[in-house]
């Protein structure tokens, strides 16, 4: 019986390696069929990042296929800077894991490694699968009710792994094996014709992942791409599904949206769309103001133009323009029913606008107190009295708070907040209170403010007793 168990054990294997042999032939003539030749396409191994480099050959010498992904080979082939480099792979997380002393494992809906180059992240994923509905690991596999998924560890092929992206023009893998391109869902024709096509059924795709409408807005604008119809279609529909997506990740997707460069852009998406209410709902309360909508696109435009000059902006900012207009009327409203002092309503309505905001979108502690900073100082720039422009222009948010008050000049065409502004202007060139019409008619009666060049030195006065004797060295 033993040498049967053994003639038989001899035998399956044989079969299994004919099985396998085979339908490793059979994988590799499919992936012929969409795959791009190095001298059909334009992208280069000196585009890519040095890092990105690294570890794809590092894989690839360890035996796993290692292949550039995503937004990556996407801005490549449109001959744009990527902002990062994304890679996946068949190797699992922690055999990623085992091959970098640099590695760290994060993620509970699906697993990633992060490859740390210094601030610089290399993010690599293991191939999706798609889900066995009759032996539904609770492990690896978890959904809602409404269709999204909680939890989606499943590995698979580089075929389920192209299926299981979003966009057509996000599923392009570069090969470090062979320089090829594989395109498996047309998504060099969606380039080819500006288009962004969902993969897969629009509305299965957006229950298992809400925050795909935001990156179809987001992608739309960036790229300047056309949403295909059957893409677009839904999402209008299904906008409040959004209000199921942890507040912390709107935040992180919400700086995406609006402080990469094509804020205006992406903001009449968002309201075209109807996302923009779901994102900011006290913005829509009372129906939408006019002053609110041209004071955000004008931040808007202003803010793309310091990201296209280099220049540095902060997400305060722009969350201190977007619910500025509400605080406003909601300080009214307390002073009216509760007869309190403007100023005192309006502490009180920060408070209460920034509560409500923050349920939507997480807005960290450090962000909430320079919007604070920034809306307080409205109220002491007008106060430029004795040593109070000093202090004020002392102040770390004043540059900021400056620039909202130039801001609310322009939309609310003030005749008042114009003075006020060229006075801060004439001051910060200057340093000393101009010869302006506004300082004299300003109720607040501010004296002239002398700087300290113009003031006679105070002498400084020495404690003889104190000072230590002067000890002359000797060679000695």
């Amino acid at each position: 019986m033993d040498a049967e168990d053994k003639a038989i054990k001899r035998l399956s294997k044989l079969v299994k390696k004919v099985f396998q042999k085979k339908k490793t032939t059979e994988a590799a003539i499919s992936l012929d069929q969409f795959k791009i030749p190095r001298e059909q396409h334009s992208i280069s191994r000196s585009d890519i990042d040095d890092n990105a480099l690294k570890v794809l050959y590092r894989l690839h010498n360890a035996g796993y296929r290692a292949l550039l992904v995503g937004g990556g080979v996407r801005d490549l082939l449109l001959g744009l800077k990527p902002k990062d480099f994304d890679i996946t792979t068949n190797a699992t997380p922690e055999e990623v894991k085992a091959l970098f002393r640099n590695c760290r494992l994060i993620g509970r809906r699906f697993r990633l490694a992060h490859i740390l180059f210094g601030r610089e992240i290399i993010e690599v994923a293991t191939f999706r699968g798609h889900h066995d509905e009759t032996e539904q690991d609770k492990q690896k596999v978890k959904q809602s009710q409404e269709g999204m998924l909680l939890r989606d560890n499943v590995y698979g092929s580089l075929e389920e792994d192209a299926e299981r992206r979003d966009f057509t023009v996000n599923a392009l893998y570069y090969d470090i094996a062979n320089f090829s391109l594989y395109d498996f869902c047309g998504g060099m024709d969606d380039l080819a014709q500006r288009r962004l096509t969902l993969i897969g059924e629009p509305e299965v795709r957006y229950r298992e992942d809400p925050v795909r409408m935001l990156r179809a807005i987001r992608f739309a604008a960036k790229l300047d791409l056309s949403i295909s119809e059957e893409c677009a279609e839904p999402i209008r529909r299904l906008a409040s599904l959004l209000q199921d997506i942890p507040a912390a990740r709107h935040f992180d997707e919400v700086i995406k949206l609006l402080l990469s460069g094509q804020g205006l852009a992406t903001y009449r998406l968002l309201k075209e769309y109807k996302l923009l209410a779901v994102l900011f709902p006290i913005l829509f309360k009372d129906g939408e103001d006019d002053k609110a909508t041209k004071m955000i696109e004008q931040a808007l435009m202003d803010t793309d133009k310091r990201i296209s000059e280099g220049k540095r902006v902060t997400p305060a900012y722009i969350y201190a323009v977007m619910l500025w207009y509400p605080l406003e009327q909601r300080a009214q409203e307390m002073s009216f029913e509760s007869g309190i002092e403007l100023h005192d309503a309006f502490m009180l309505a920060m408070n209460e606008v920034l509560t409500i905001q923050v349920k939507t979108i997480a807005i960290p502690k450090r962000f909430t107190a320079a919007i604070r900073d920034i809306w307080i100082l409205q109220h002491r720039l007008p106060r430029f009295g004795g040593k109070r422009a000093q202090r004020v222009y002392a102040h770390e948010k004043f540059r900021a708070a400056f620039d909202f008050l130039a801001l609310r000049a322009r939309v609310e065409q003030s005749r008042e907040l114009a003075e006020l502004t060229a006075w801060w202007e004439e001051y910060q060139l200057h340093n000393k209170l101009p010869e302006h019409n506004y300082a004299r008619s300003n109720v607040n009666k501010a004296k002239e403010f002398k700087p300290d060049a113009d003031r006679p030195a105070k002498k400084r006065r020495y404690n003889k007793a104190k000072r230590k004797p002067v000890v002359s060295k000797s060679n000695d």
